[in-house]
């Protein structure tokens, strides 16, 4: 029920972090892996380490804020792999400023690449799905702050918050042809993008706030990463699935 043998996945920002996790993720349960992001000298790195653990992943150069760079990339990609199966909408980054602080251009910028790239990846895969007539699977990493918001991120909650409801869209409008969408909303795990936070004073007291007593580890979502991927999670469409240890439901 979660063998992805024979299935091809796409996975953006796959270049570090949890984007490279959960492409190593896919590949050991059997996917060929293409693997997108802007930092082509990286992705031939976790390509190499996919392959060196006996699976098959391509590096494909895509900018997700750009529709012309994600048409080429999605053909590139399916071209060496065939047909694609799964999309896991990873990419994204995140601006830490105060509200005054946070430029036009801060804005632009995380929105762009956290929502539009999101909704770029989608339309141009299921695109293909929908001629092809072939079903598929996109995944969106959301995150908690879609609901439940912190200080200085304006945009990054925006974005993520507009995720999830892009979600919930897509899976209303492409249901009807075997497309499921769902998203994982992740909550603290260690990444560049947050890890000067974690272990800072305010970052440990938050962790210390997290009902499970730690922040994640990558391989703590594998199991929910593989549910949506799977046979397992057939029947399951416009899902925000949680893995934050319980933060969410932690007093504030």
């Amino acid at each position: 029920m979660f063998d992805l043998a024979g299935r091809t996945a796409l996975v953006t920002g796959a270049s570090s972090g949890l984007g490279q996790h959960f492409a190593q993720t896919l590949a050991r349960a059997g996917a060929r892996v293409a693997l997108l992001a802007r930092r082509a000298d990286r992705l031939a790195k976790t390509a190499a380490m996919i392959a060196a653990s006996g699976g098959t992943a391509v590096p494909v150069e895509c900018d997700v804020t750009d529709g012309t760079s994600v048409t080429r990339a999605v053909a590139t990609a399916a071209a060496a792999l065939g047909a694609l199966d799964i999309l896991v909408n990873n990419a994204g980054i995140v601006v830490s400023k105060p509200l005054f602080e946070h430029s036009e251009a801060d804005w632009d910028k995380v929105i762009d690449t956290d929502l539009k790239g999101a909704w770029l990846m989608s339309r141009e895969v299921a695109a293909r799905w929908v001629a092809e007539k072939h079903p598929g699977r996109i995944v969106n990493i959301a995150s908690i702050l879609a609901q439940r918001t912190v200080r200085q991120v304006p945009s990054y909650a925006a974005a993520k918050a507009g995720l999830v409801h892009l979600t919930h869209t897509l899976a209303l409008e492409l249901g009807r042809y075997g497309i499921t969408v769902n998203a994982l909303a992740p909550g603290y795990f260690e990444t560049d993008l947050n890890r000067a936070f974690l272990q800072s004073e305010a970052g440990r007291a938050l962790v210390g706030r997290i009902p499970l007593g730690r922040s994640g580890k990558p391989a703590d979502l594998d199991g929910a990463l593989l549910l949506l991927c799977a046979d397992a999670g057939a029947y399951i469409n416009g899902a925000v699935i949680a893995v934050d240890g319980g933060h969410a439901v932690s007093p504030l």
